[in-house]
């Protein structure tokens, strides 16, 4: 009996220490972007944690001012880490469900500016934004249409609704009613064209094939970024831009 025991314990040993050096190897050797214990930086690929980094700024709709505070005042130092220039906005209650806490405002810096700009966007959504920006939309235009991406065009935020702008109080609020979610409508390009959902989504438009690629790119990279992208192909209220949000579930088309 002694001797098994002792045997198990050995085993349980050398299990610990096999662990222990799989965790050494996989934090020494792996990418930053793929480990969630590694802080997110908004430079890197996306990778495999990073969307569960960006949700660590998200706040719940009970959360206490203190909170709200301390994790806004964290989303807003990451991106002025990241070179963006940004500031907190003014949180609001239009009344019901149409409340915004730990919102920010993008005023300039490393990021590709938004038309109109100023907007008001929960700070996780910004973080998105940011990510999108370098890590798709600015490689997509280069590689489809060889040039930068000068602004993107939007249709706003903030808007105090439910889905669909429906009246019907059964129909669950918007992520706008929250400042958590950006409407794309296109993009206005460095050399001075432009690409446009509502034109150019099927590629018999102005920017021809190569803005088709364009779109359907930027789509696809911001499903890895955005908790719900909805584009032209999910529905005809969405012929003319590209939903994308934060929300809690989930959805790329």
């Amino acid at each position: 009996m002694d001797r098994d025991l002792a045997d198990f314990w050995n085993l349980m040993w050398e299990l610990a220490l096999g662990l222990c050096a799989g965790f050494a190897l996989l934090n020494a050797f792996a990418p930053n972007q793929d480990l969630p214990w590694k802080p997110l930086d908004l430079s890197h690929p996306i990778g495999q944690a990073t969307a569960a980094k960006i949700e660590d700024f998200e706040l719940t709709r009970t959360a206490a001012a203190e909170e709200v505070t301390a994790v806004t005042d964290a989303c807003i130092q990451l991106l002025r880490d990241a070179g963006v220039q940004v500031e907190r906005a003014e949180d609001r209650d239009d009344g019901g469900f149409c409340v915004v806490r730990g919102a920010v405002r993008i005023t300039g810096g490393d990021v590709t500016p938004l038309s109109p700009g100023g907007l008001v966007m929960q700070c996780p959504l910004a973080v998105r934004y940011v990510i999108w920006d370098r890590q798709v939309l600015q490689p997509a235009a280069e590689a489809a249409l060889g040039s930068r991406v000068a602004r993107v065009e939007n249709y706003g935020t903030y808007s105090c609704r439910r889905i669909y702008n429906s009246k019907d109080a059964a129909h669950r609020p918007s992520e706008h009613a929250r400042a958590n979610a950006l409407d794309v409508s296109g993009v206005v390009l460095e050399d001075g064209r432009t690409v446009s959902v509502a034109d150019d989504w099927s590629g018999q438009g102005p920017a021809g094939a190569d803005g088709k690629t364009f779109l359907q790119r930027v789509r696809e990279g911001a499903c890895r970024t955005y908790a719900t992208v909805l584009s032209p192909d999910y529905n005809a209220a969405h012929r003319d831009h590209l939903h994308l949000d934060g929300s809690a579930t989930g959805l790329c088309s």
